[in-house]
């Protein structure tokens, strides 16, 4: 199943290395996003340990007893495998686990002008549902905003899919780069080629 997962990994990869370029100031933006969920992927560590150095996690605890503590694990793993860590909506978790920045709900984009003022070095992307959301956070400032959802997701709060043509419309018009989550995995990814994403961010589609 290992061996299985890792070849998934290796074939988003692939995919996110021919997804559109983006010239950054500083260090780019990973391609991959993986995003941890503590019921549909009860272990995150051992996709953390598989992901390809260069990619990224969103670990998002859901107020968890243990939040530090697994933060704290996969921060070790991130920091010796070359990820990137974000905490998810919460900048105090992220300054408890070392995480190199926080990624942000919608409804809480129009905050990142406040954590960017505390935290100059942090990367800070968000979450949008729609081009109005995406203009929102790049009124905000944030680096890059993870769309979704792309296609059918097994996600109990997923709306309607937005699928290739709908996400192209948004990529169409936003200055900064656009990640799509929801349904993304390694059968679905090569359909985003030319969409004028990004990167690409998952959950289960990155275990699996």
């Amino acid at each position: 199943m290992a061996n299985q997962e890792t070849g998934s990994l290796e074939a988003l990869s692939r995919t996110a290395a021919r997804l559109r370029p983006w010239a950054f100031p500083g260090e780019p933006l990973p391609r991959l996003l993986f995003f941890t969920d503590p019921v549909r992927v009860p272990d995150p560590e051992a996709v953390a340990e598989r992901l390809p150095a260069g990619a990224g996690i969103v670990y998002r605890p859901f107020d968890a007893r243990d939040a530090v503590e697994r933060g704290l694990r996969l921060a070790r793993i991130a920091h010796r495998r070359g990820l990137l860590l974000l905490a998810g909506a919460d900048p105090l978790l992220a300054e408890a686990i070392g995480a190199g920045g926080v990624h942000l709900p919608q409804r809480l984009a129009p905050g990142a002008p406040g954590i960017r003022s505390a935290h100059s070095s942090w990367r800070i992307t968000a979450a949008a549902h729609d081009e109005e959301a995406v203009r929102a956070a790049e009124v905000a400032g944030v680096e890059a905003v993870v769309v979704s959802p792309a296609f059918p997701s097994s996600s109990p709060s997923a709306g309607a899919p937005l699928g290739v043509a709908g996400l192209a419309a948004i990529t169409a018009g936003a200055a900064l780069p656009v990640y799509a989550l929801g349904g993304v995995n390694a059968k679905t990814a090569d359909a985003l080629i030319g969409a004028g994403v990004y990167g690409l961010a998952g959950i289960e589609g990155f275990g699996a």
